[in-house]
């Protein structure tokens, strides 16, 4: 199970604090990542020739990825790469980055907001949650948010084919529209409790836990992460807990419902550079700024399942995928 979020964040704080202590290294990722020459719009990108650049991420299958994805790049560009990906845990990996043992990285606007900077309420529109990431995080921490790609990393429901197909459902304000006995829903415990979770979302779309004209608690089934896309194809339960960005959303041809009323947090990925380095090699916003560009949802799912599904390695699919969009050869 991919590790997220808050749950995260308390599994990894004892590494975290290991991470910024004196004498403590990370290790790498470990493993081949193929290299070859810039092409297409990053071409021309100069600069980069033997600097010498630190690349974390999480360690989690789309984190990885786009760590993976990074390291490319910059070995194309000619500079020196220590791989720093597949660090345990968001704590552990922001505080490599706060430390300095990590200097590039990509990270989620509402991970940044509500965890890293202890916002308590999320900011709707995508732009205006990005804007005030960068800012608020360079001034406190002197880290610099590149512009985000469109990929948005978040909750929502899911339903399979026969359920779409029946009742026509592709929002969460249609959820109604499913019978009440037939509501259904298969979460992680974690959702049960999170104020961006389960019982918020119900309060929003008008069918609150537990009420007479909500959602009867005897129709909850709580699963582990995996578990719950399965059951959802299956028939098990009607709507499930999912992440807009996992492959096995495509793999098991589920239908993830649009939040219309924006309700989840915006989880947008960004590349994050320490000021300093960025100041250094300004270079690094002229490379990356394609890569984020081409990165939808559509995109990182297909490449999350072609790992977790198909059983690739993280490198070779990075690797495949840059070369495919033009960006090395």
């Amino acid at each position: 199970m991919r590790l997220k979020r808050i749950a995260t964040l308390v599994v990894a704080l004892a590494l975290g604090a290991a991470v910024s202590g004196c004498g403590i290294g990370l290790g790498t990722a470990g493993g081949y990542t193929a290299s070859g020459t810039l092409a297409g719009p990053v071409a021309g990108v100069k600069g980069l020739d033997d600097a010498t650049f630190s690349v974390g991420s999480k360690n989690f299958t789309e984190q990885i990825l786009l760590g993976k994805m990074t390291v490319i790049l910059l070995k194309s560009a000619g500079a020196k790469v220590k791989d720093l990906t597949d660090i345990p845990g968001s704590a552990a990996a922001r505080q490599a980055q706060l430390a300095g043992q990590v200097q590039i990285a990509w990270d989620y606007t509402g991970t940044a907001w509500l965890t890293y900077l202890g916002n308590t309420k999320p900011i709707p529109d995508a732009q205006q949650q990005y804007a005030a990431t960068r800012d608020e995080d360079l001034k406190k921490n002197n880290l610099v948010w590149l512009p985000p790609a469109p990929m948005n990393d978040t909750y929502t429901m899911a339903v399979n084919q026969a359920t779409a197909k029946k009742y026509g459902i592709t929002k969460l304000s249609q959820m109604a529209k499913i019978p009440p006995a037939q509501r259904t829903y298969c979460v992680e415990s974690e959702f049960t409790n999170r104020p961006d979770g389960l019982n918020g979302m119900l309060e929003t779309y008008g069918l609150p836990l537990g009420a007479a004209d909500g959602i009867p608690r005897s129709n909850l089934r709580t699963l582990q992460t995996g578990a719950i896309y399965d059951a959802v194809a299956k028939g098990a339960c009607t709507f499930g807990e999912v992440f807009t960005t996992d492959g096995r959303i495509q793999a098991l041809h589920l239908t993830a419902l649009e939040d219309d009323k924006n309700f989840f947090p915006k989880y947008n990925a960004s590349m994050v550079v320490r000021k300093d380095v960025l100041d250094e090699h300004p270079a690094l916003r002229q490379l990356f700024a394609p890569l984020a560009q081409r990165l939808t949802n559509d995109v990182i799912a297909k490449l999350n399942a072609e790992v977790d599904v198909e059983g690739r390695d993280p490198a070779d699919v990075a690797w495949d995928w840059l070369k495919q969009q033009g960006l090395v050869r």
